[in-house]
């Protein structure tokens, strides 16, 4: 046994590196399988709210009702606030234009330098949003302006049922004969 020791006290090196280089390869390979990060949306200019808006589109409505409440709890940054206005103007989650008009233009009125890479994101949506509004207050006036051509129709209606129930109660006319004229027909 005495005999074996300077042949292991020279492998001793050849083992620790042999070591390190298996524990270097397992350290690399478990950073190469590692979940790839999320996407961080609150980073500068509009590219991350740009990342953040098709990241909605994946999302279900009780999933995008969890993320108001989670914009909520954050703090109130122009690219936070750009998000809710994102996300109160979404067509698939309940939609707030008015309040996200209001975020926008909070945004677009803020001179902060955070807010001001954001101007020309928060132009666009809020014009988006402002058509929106429009067309929905088009319709709204289109539905309002039916129902009441329906109630005038009805009105009519009820009208010429009137007078049709008048004309038959009224009692029948006699036929008059005419007489025949002078000088016709013989």
């Amino acid at each position: 046994m005495i005999s074996n020791l300077p042949e292991k006290r020279r492998a001793a090196p050849q083992l620790c590196s042999a070591l390190a280089l298996v524990l270097s390869l397992a350290v690399a390979g478990c950073a190469g399988t590692a979940a790839p990060r999320a996407p961080r949306y609150d980073g500068p200019g509009a590219l991350p709210p740009l990342a953040y808006y098709q990241m909605l589109s994946r999302l279900g409505s009780a999933e995008l009702n969890r993320e108001r409440s989670v914009l909520a709890a954050l703090p109130k940054t122009p690219n936070t606030q750009l998000r809710q206005a994102m996300l109160y103007g979404h067509p698939r989650a309940p939609q707030e234009l008015g309040k996200a008009l209001g975020l926008l233009d909070g945004i677009l009125k803020s001179s902060d330098p955070a807010a001001v890479s954001l101007h020309p994101l928060a132009r666009l949506l809020a014009d988006n949003y402002l058509e929106r509004q429009q067309e929905e207050s088009q319709i709204e006036r289109q539905g309002q302006q039916l129902k009441e051509s329906q109630k005038k129709a009805g009105e009519l209606q009820e009208k010429i049922d009137g007078l049709a129930d008048i004309e038959r109660t009224l009692p029948q006319r006699a036929r008059s004969v005419r007489p025949a004229s002078p000088g016709r027909g013989k």
